[in-house]
């Protein structure tokens, strides 16, 4: 059953991501897609974290269920940065346009660390979700640092 929502999660991923960019008629379209799935993906990945610090009881099958919905939803955000997308109700900073080779690094950094979460998840032990989760953070870390108003 976890692998069979694992791979319908991955696959609704990868198709809504897809025909976004082309789905946004107006910048604040896109602005209110990036900020939910973005709302989603820190959601979980949240309940990830506290059981890896140990602020919540530690659960396998939670702690794998959630990892894979934090990685799959890592996919979706990036679609919705188009150009027109920086001025509005946002706190992305102009950096994401103007280095958008950075910001694209960043993103597929993040996206390689939640699949190496969820994958640590499955194992079923807190301490491998300890050691993926570190790393993991110190992405979405890097990335509110460099691209994202206080």
């Amino acid at each position: 059953m976890k692998k069979q929502f694992a791979l319908i999660s991955g696959l609704l991923a990868l198709l809504l991501a897809l025909p976004a960019s082309a789905q946004f008629a107006k910048p604040e379209d896109a602005i209110k897609y990036r900020k939910a799935s973005l709302n989603v993906m820190a959601a979980h990945f949240s309940r990830v974290g506290a059981m890896a610090a140990g602020r919540a009881p530690y659960d396998a099958k939670a702690a794998a269920e959630n990892a894979d919905i934090a990685a799959a939803m890592s996919k979706l955000p990036w679609a919705a940065f188009p150009e027109g997308s920086d001025k509005g109700d946002t706190r992305a900073k102009p950096e994401i346009w103007k280095d958008s080779a950075k910001y694209k690094e960043a993103a597929d950094k993040m996206q390689a660390e939640l699949t190496k979460l969820s994958a640590a998840a499955k194992v079923g032990n807190v301490d491998a979700l300890k050691t993926a989760f570190g790393p993991a953070a110190a992405t979405c870390k890097n990335c509110h640092d460099n691209f994202r108003k206080e």
